[in-house]
């Protein structure tokens, strides 16, 4: 019998997962080769979304950016907002109102909160927990309410502004906020006991796609899969912008590198935004929320690169001026694309199956890689 596998024949086929495959998380194609089920080699293919923002905002003035970052982590529009607000603000030398500073804390945090919430529902759906993925989304719903009641929209958001954001909040929003900040331990609670203490979802997940610190360093992998292997590397506590230095959280990290741990981050991250957040409620002083800035502005000759912790990792602009009212080059560092890198690297030597987790786990959005 084992002289009979011995010489058994076997062929590598290849089979196109994406773009159009669910679980491949948008227009993402992955070119697998098979022996079997085993995955053999695997080939990153993007590019179907082409978006063309950085060119395009070549031909628009500094403000008219604002609403095409939205578009790049459309899953947490207010962290790209202010990313690129703050790298011309840098350029410019322009000092922001404290209460601005307060409220883009605030939101960018709910956007971090709204990201994580759709990665580990989505997660959870791909590996068949239908249940599990109503508990997220009904809490997501309550901040892109909390978005929708100061700016007018859910998504794409554009709230953050050269100098300040666009409109103070509304009365009704701080009641609304502390009732979702003393709800959210509930829903985490319900994803532990859904989830992470389920032995299929551990079975399927426990030592699958795992990547070790030197490899994940090597890749240029940040964010919460960098944080999973071990290393507490957050740019909120590492380089602080804005006026992070001013709160007190932890970096939540894990040392298994693998997809369980990427899962499991997320939750523990969230326990830490929604410390940030109650402190910038505790300390949100009063007012103006915006900076005087020129109706038409432009940018001293020169370039600047700034970069923040985004939801999937670090997000950087890198702008050149030439004195104009227009970017003269605008080039997006952006985590989903790098850690994209690492899918084939984790998935070679897994099944059909562990590639779904592996995918899942790395939480990429296509907006950002094919920017």
């Amino acid at each position: 019998m084992a002289a009979a596998a011995e010489n058994l024949r076997t062929e590598e086929i290849q089979l196109n997962m994406g773009p159009q495959h669910p679980s491949t998380h948008g227009v993402y194609r992955a070119l697998l080769t098979l022996d079997g089920e085993k995955v053999v080699g695997v080939e990153n293919i993007i590019g179907y979304l082409h978006r063309g923002i950085e060119k395009l905002a070549e031909d628009r003035t500094y403000t008219q950016v604002i609403p095409y970052t939205d578009r790049l982590d459309y899953l947490a529009g207010m962290l790209n907002n202010l990313g690129y607000v703050q790298t011309v603000e840098k350029l410019l030398g322009l000092e922001v109102p404290e209460r601005a500073e307060y409220l883009r804390v605030i939101m960018a945090e709910l956007s971090r909160l709204a990201s994580h919430m759709v990665m580990v529902a989505s997660m959870a759906l791909d590996l068949s927990g239908w249940t599990a993925w109503f508990p997220p989304f009904r809490e997501r719903e309550r901040i892109l309410d909390l978005f929708e009641m100061t700016c007018g929209s859910r998504l794409t958001v554009s709230y953050m502004r050269i100098g300040g954001v666009a409109a103070d909040i509304p009365p009704g929003f701080l009641p609304a906020l502390e009732s979702f900040l003393n709800d959210l331990p509930r829903m985490i609670a319900e994803m532990n006991g859904l989830i992470t203490g389920n032995e299929i979802f551990k079975a399927r997940c426990q030592g699958v796609g795992k990547i070790d610190l030197e490899t994940a360093l090597a890749y240029g992998i940040t964010g919460p899969n960098l944080r999973a292997c071990g290393l507490p590397f957050d740019l909120r506590k590492a380089r602080p912008y804005g006026i992070y230095d001013r709160f007190d959280f932890d970096i939540p990290t894990l040392n298994n590198g693998d997809s369980y741990d990427r899962f499991v981050i997320r939750l523990l991250e969230m326990e830490q935004s929604a410390r940030i957040i109650r402190q910038a409620m505790e300390q949100l002083p009063d007012g103006p929320v915006q900076a005087k800035v020129p109706r038409v502005l432009k940018l001293p000759r020169g370039e600047v690169y700034h970069q923040i912790e985004g939801a999937k990792g670090i997000l950087g602009f890198y702008l050149v001026s030439d004195g104009g009212s227009k970017p003269y080059r605008l080039h997006i560092h952006s985590p989903s694309f790098v850690n994209l890198g690492a899918l084939p690297r984790i998935s070679v030597g897994g099944t059909i199956q562990d590639f779904v987790v592996n995918i899942a786990s790395i939480d990429i959005v296509l907006g950002e890689v094919d920017r």
